[in-house]
């Protein structure tokens, strides 16, 4: 008889990535409570899919099965958590603990004098994606079988993201939230006016900071109204200088959404 593969050093890392970002942990913690995937969603008040969608990408991040299903028997079967999934929850739970204690002292050593509190959970997050905005959520729209999700910055210019509706729920996405909107540098392109009758969704105005020649196309180093900012690509030959005003435009569905604790 094989043991169960163990929780390695990265599985932990990838699985406890975003601990505080979505439902996925709970999710795992009430499988293990009722022994039911489906009683496990409607407890933390999301769909069956988006339970199982959040068992697979764990499964994936900590590269070891967390969840079994027994089938059939009187009880008409169900599921429990394996021991690595065990393993996971322990692990979690410690982790939370030294992250509250860590920034509940950071916060009594460091009060600001203005008032105004960095945002400590966004700088945990690795990601390949150089655009990062802190934006509010304004509004929830259904779009087919797709979620469109409104987002402010702090000047008032908004930014659509298109997720699915499991991404919504496992997010715990609600108006006045908080959240970081992520895109690729690739997926945005600067121009110096939107061309007509172009749909896309999203154009973000901002003055050019730097900029780096290439003859395929310059990368381009915004800073928007609101003072972040944004990195794109312009077309070969518009020749953009600094300080001359630009839009990033770019599509609703490279708009992808993180949640910090």
């Amino acid at each position: 008889m094989t043991s169960p593969p163990s929780l390695t050093g990265a599985g932990l890392a990838g699985a406890l990535g975003h601990e505080a970002a979505d439902k996925r942990l709970d999710i795992l913690r009430r499988i293990g409570q009722v022994g039911s995937i489906s009683e496990a969603a409607r407890g933390a008040d999301v769909s069956y899919k988006a339970a199982w969608q959040a068992i697979d990408t764990l499964t994936n991040l900590a590269g070891a099965p967390l969840v079994e299903r027994t089938v059939g028997g009187s009880g008409g079967g169900g599921a429990q958590l394996t021991a690595t999934g065990l393993q996971l929850l322990e692990a979690a739970d410690t982790l939370a603990a030294l992250r509250r204690q860590a920034l509940a002292q950071v916060a009594l050593r460091h009060a600001p004098a203005d008032g105004v509190a960095p945002r400590l959970a966004g700088l945990g997050l690795r990601t390949s994606m150089r655009n990062q905005l802190p934006c509010q959520v304004l509004a929830l729209q259904r779009a087919g079988r797709a979620m469109q999700v409104r987002l402010g910055l702090s000047d008032g210019s908004t930014v659509v993201s298109r997720v699915t509706r499991e991404s919504t729920e496992l997010l715990g996405l609600a108006v006045g939230g908080e959240v970081l909107a992520l895109a690729k540098a690739t997926a945005v392109t600067v121009v110096t006016a939107p061309a007509t009758g172009v749909a896309t969704v999203n154009r973000l105005h901002g003055t050019v900071a730097r900029l780096a020649r290439s003859t395929a196309g310059d990368e381009i180093v915004l800073t928007l109204a609101c003072g972040l900012q944004m990195v794109g690509f312009a077309a070969p030959g518009l020749q953009l200088k600094v300080g001359q005003a630009a839009v990033a435009v770019f599509d609703d569905a490279a708009v992808v959404l993180a949640v910090g604790g």
